[in-house]
Formats: C-alpha cells, sequence, structure tokens
C-alpha cells in the first residue's frame, strides 16, 4: 500500500522550509511529503498526482500568498483530491473578521494551523489528529470481521451499524457473490444460515445475535448478581457522562444500555458545536471515548441489555431486563435518551434496512458510493447526515416540511449544505409513499402547497424527523408529560407541595423523578435542552445530586400521611 501523501504549498520560504522539516521530523517513515513554492506548481503536481492515483491524505495551504489565496486554492486541488483534508495556515487573530471563521462555516476547509506554531504542542498534535481522520475514511488496511449475507436487509443494516458504532473494521460479502462463495467455503459453511461473520483469528459466528457481536469484539453483555451504587439506564452523553463521575469519585457503577453506546449522537457524523473540540468530533468517536473513560475509571458497561421495569425495594432500586434478571442498586439514573420518530408510511416501514433508514447515515455511507439518496428532515442532524452522505453518494437530496431551515437547523450547517454541489434542497415537501423491487428504488414526495406529488428515483432514504422519548416502561412508577418525557425537581411540585406519594419531608432535588433516588438526566428529561453538551452536563449533576441524596442528612423522616396533598389534575 502506497503511503499517503502530505502536500504543503506557501510562497515564502522559510515557512515552506520549516513546516516540511517539522512534518518529516515526525511523520517521514509514515507518509510522503511534497511541497510546492506557488498555487500553479501545485496544482500542475497535484493533476499528475491525481492521474497517477496517488493518495494525498492533507493538503496544507498558506492563506496568504502573492497569486492565490490559501482558501481558493485548496477548493481546487480538493476537486483533485475529494478525500484529502484540508489544512489552512493563518495568523493569529482571533476577530470575527478572520477569514478563517467564514471559511470554516462555509465547509470551505477541515482545520487550521496557526502560525507560528510549536512542532510538539502544535503542529505535530494537530497533524496527527488530521491524518486520523483521513484514516477513518479510507477503507480499512484491517478487517476485524468479514461478513457473507445478502447486504440489502434490515439485519445487515444492524449488524453494519453496531460494528461502526463500536469503533470496528469490517467487510461485507454479498453471499452471491465470488468473494462471499469463497468466504463461505473457507469458513467450512454453507449458505443455509446467513449471515456468517468470520473474526479475523478464525472464528465464525452464524446468524449472530447483536449481543454476540459485542462479545465478539470484546464488550460487556453479562449481568453480576451485585448491589451497586448507582445504576445508570442508557449509554448516550448523559448516562456516559454520568458513569465517568460517579467511577471516578468511588461509587460502584454499572450502565445498562439496549442497543450500543452513543444514543442518537452514536450516529452522527461530525458534533461542530461541543466545547473543546475545534474542529469537531464524530459522535461514534465521542461515545467510545466516553466509554473507554468510564471503563478506565472502573464502570461496569453491559450493552444489549434492555431495561424493561423499575421498583422501589425498600431503600434499593431494583430494575429489571427483558429476560427477567434484575439489578439493585442503592440509586438509579434514567439517562433512556430518545428514538427517531416514525414516519409510518407501511410500503417505507416495509423497507427498513433495505434502503430506508432512520439516521445510520455514518454506518451506510460507504454503501451508498455513487449512488442518489434522500434525507427527510430539517433539523441539525438531517443536515450533518446529509453532508456525510454527499462525501461517498453521488446526490443528496434534502426534503424539508417548511420553507426554510432557519428555525431548525444551525447557520453553520445551512451554509455548509447550500455550497455543496452535490446537496439540492427540496422545501415544502413531504413524503407520502414509496417502494420497489425488495429494495427502496423511489419515494413519493408531495408538495404542500399545491397538493402536486412527484416520483423521485433513490437508492435510500434516509429518516431524521425527530425523536420521542422511550419511557412506555415508566409508566405508574416516575412521573411523566403528556409526551412521555421524564418529570424532575420543581416541575413535579404542585402548589408548592411535593406529589401525591413523595414519602420524604424535603422536596424533590433538581434532577430527582416522583420516585426518591431515581434521577433523570437528559434528552429524556422534561424540559431539557436537546444538546450533547446539555445532556453531558446533566449527567455531571446527577452524580453531584447522588452524593447528597446518598448523605443521611439528606433523606429525612417521611412525611405524615395528612402532610400529603393530591396531584392537581
Amino acid at each position: 500500500m502506497k503511503k499517503p501523501i502530505l502536500y504543503l504549498v506557501a510562497d515564502d520560504p522559510v515557512v515552506l522550509e520549516k513546516l516540511a522539516r517539522d512534518l518529516a521530523h515526525r511523520f517521514a517513515n509514515d507518509c510522503r511529503i511534497h511541497s510546492a513554492s506557488s498555487p500553479a506548481a501545485a496544482l500542475t503536481e497535484l493533476r499528475a498526482l491525481a492521474a497517477d492515483a496517488e493518495p494525498v491524505a492533507l493538503l496544507i495551504a498558506d492563506h496568504h500568498m502573492a497569486t492565490m489565496a490559501g482558501i481558493e486554492l485548496l477548493a481546487k486541488a480538493l476537486a483533485l483530491h475529494p478525500s484529502a483534508k484540508r489544512i489552512l495556515l493563518i495568523e493569529r487573530d482571533y476577530t470575527a473578521d478572520n477569514p478563517i471563521v467564514t471559511a470554516m462555516t462555509r465547509g470551505q476547509i477541515d482545520y487550521h494551523i496557526v502560525k507560528p506554531w510549536s512542532p510538539e504542542l502544535g503542529l505535530i498534535p494537530a497533524v496527527s489528529d488530521f491524518l486520523a481522520d483521513w484514516s477513518a475514511s479510507q477503507a480499512p488496511s484491517f478487517e476485524m470481521f468479514r461478513i457473507v449475507g445478502p447486504e440489502q436487509t434490515a439485519r445487515a443494516h444492524e449488524i453494519r451499524d453496531v460494528l461502526t458504532r463500536m469503533q470496528t473494521t469490517y467487510a461485507y460479502y454479498a453471499d452471491d457473490s465470488e468473494e462471499g462463495q469463497a468466504l463461505l467455503a473457507e469458513a467450512g459453511r454453507d449458505a443455509s444460515r446467513l449471515p456468517v461473520v468470520v473474526r479475523h483469528d478464525g472464528r465464525v459466528l452464524v446468524d449472530p445475535s447483536d449481543g454476540e457481536l459485542v462479545e465478539a469484539i470484546g464488550g460487556g453483555t453479562k449481568i453480576q448478581d451485585d448491589l451497586y451504587d448507582v445504576v445508570i439506564v442508557g449509554a448516550g452523553p448523559a448516562g456516559l457522562t454520568a458513569a465517568v463521575y460517579a467511577a471516578s469519585e468511588g461509587l460502584e457503577t454499572i450502565v445498562l444500555e439496549r442497543g450500543i453506546s452513543g444514543g442518537q449522537i452514536g450516529g452522527t457524523s461530525l458534533i461542530r458545536n461541543f466545547p473543546g473540540f475545534t474542529w469537531g468530533i464524530g459522535g461514534r468517536d465521542f461515545a467510545y471515548r466516553a466509554c473507554e473513560q468510564a471503563w478506565l475509571f472502573g464502570a461496569n458497561l453491559v450493552f444489549t441489555q434492555e431495561v424493561t421495569s423499575l421498583r422501589a425495594s425498600g431503600e434499593e432500586r431494583v430494575v429489571t431486563v427483558a429476560d427477567g434478571r434484575e439489578v439493585r442498586g442503592r440509586v438509579v439514573v434514567l439517562a433512556t435518551g430518545v428514538t427517531w420518530r416514525r414516519l409510518g408510511i407501511p410500503s417505507l416501514e416495509a423497507l427498513v434496512g433495505a434502503g430506508v433508514f432512520y439516521g445510520a447515515a455514518v454506518s451506510e455511507a460507504r454503501a451508498m458510493r455513487g449512488q442518489h439518496v434522500c434525507v427527510l428532515g430539517g433539523g441539525n442532524s438531517a443536515g450533518q447526515g446529509a453532508e456525510h452522505l454527499a462525501k461517498h453518494a453521488a446526490s443528496v437530496t434534502v426534503l424539508v416540511r417548511r420553507d426554510s431551515l432557519r428555525q431548525t437547523m444551525s447557520d453553520y450547517l445551512i451554509r455548509e449544505l447550500e455550497r455543496n454541489p452535490k446537496v439540492t434542497i427540496r422545501y415544502g415537501v413531504e413524503v407520502v409513499d414509496g417502494g420497489g423491487d425488495g429494495r427502496l428504488e423511489r419515494v413519493v414526495v408531495r408538495d404542500r402547497s399545491t397538493g402536486e406529488t412527484e416520483v423521485l428515483g433513490t437508492s435510500a432514504l434516509f429518516l431524521f424527523i425527530g425523536a420521542e422519548p422511550h419511557t412506555d416502561w415508566l409508566g405508574g412508577v416516575v412521573e411523566r408529560d403528556g409526551r412521555g418525557y421524564i418529570v424532575t425537581g420543581l416541575d413535579l411540585l404542585r402548589g408548592g407541595e411535593p406529589p401525591d406519594g413523595w414519602p420524604l419531608r424535603r422536596q424533590p432535588l433538581s434532577l430527582e423523578t416522583s420516585l426518591p433516588g431515581v434521577f433523570a438526566a437528559g434528552d429524556v428529561r422534561h424540559r431539557s435542552i436537546k444538546r450533547v453538551a446539555s445532556a453531558a452536563g446533566e449527567g455531571a449533576t446527577a452524580v453531584q445530586l447522588i452524593h447528597q441524596y446518598l448523605g443521611q442528612d439528606v433523606l429525612g423522616p417521611a412525611r405524615p400521611r395528612d402532610a400529603v396533598e393530591p396531584a392537581a389534575g
């Protein structure tokens, strides 16, 4: 395999020489470093490299050049090497007028490096991260799993989603392909039961469950019979943050997740507005890092275990999982997040996993290479999904019910979509039907102002149409609002008094539910702010409240029965 190329362009010889020298000191063994002293010379060589299919990983250009601005050069170079990451060298200038602000907002560059740089503290760590991002976008050189089975099925999609969210490399082969048949023969299996999953060490899994896949990756799915200080239900941003803080502060902690870690953000390609990540962070990367962090502090992470009930048993809180086993804790944190709202059109629901996907832009993007796809939705998740899909698909059509995105999508995302030549935005339309022979081939959209319908040919429909809480299993246990979100803290009070049945003299703590010792954090909570940072903040806050709850002075004696007033309504 050819070494990737770092291509450097600057017309200042001092800048170019220092940049090449500093990068060579660290990356010469792993990369080839090419440089040019003018934009014209750079474009000439970049055309030749593109003709030879040479892998250009990073394009680093000085912003201030006499014959062409760095931003313009990077735009021209990207047309030749579309998978390359674009880095702009700039002077330090923390004002809104700095061209990098507009360039990042419009998606004209991926990263920036400030001059003058420190090789050890600034340049080398940054370029290492940039190269890691580029490598992640390429076909893996090592495949932990090779999979044989029908490609366009709901189960194939579920397997790809599990492996993608678990940061696991894989290759998927159709069962009727030459490669698929050869792999089955190598594994000593036939096509009577599919899919067949072959691990890198030769271990074979036949039609594995999600739990078996997770265990083959090295994840935990087993529940130990023990009493925990904290039982956390859900491994999204709120639950994982609560796990990090609880475990790091010495509380025996278990996290129960019905699927794979990350929640909705696990399928998000890039979170640009999370504080501390200058160029953004991928949703699955965020979830992976948080899981590793919680695990290193001692949290027990258990995946593919759906919690089905919750009850109080004296001072303990008990949750039951789908197979009937119970987990006991002194405190429970409900961080189950939300799930994608369903479209509810039978012809399309029948094709889920076969061209119709709820979220899943990250796990299915590679399979969309060269295809024409549609994205339904007008929020940030839809915008991020469309932008990521456009890196692989031939075209992306975004279908929006409203006449504008201004009220539902961040400005930077709108600008990125509007400037992307692969993306078309259709306003004022709704999906009313669709179909295909075994997989999605078309959707029918209706103009909301005229009522006219139109058939759009498409290989896939990615749905980002809002979310709803997964809390039906909590009915009659904790108070919920009319939409199913969990009510906490002051919102539980009626006329200044706790709800009917509240057993303590004190009022509920800020994230505490109507059942003492049970807290809610993140998107599942009534009136929560639907942002990753706020969910993580609530997860951290919940641990502080847990310490207060576990303190003897906070529990207090039971309230006299005549002091309990019925809940209003």
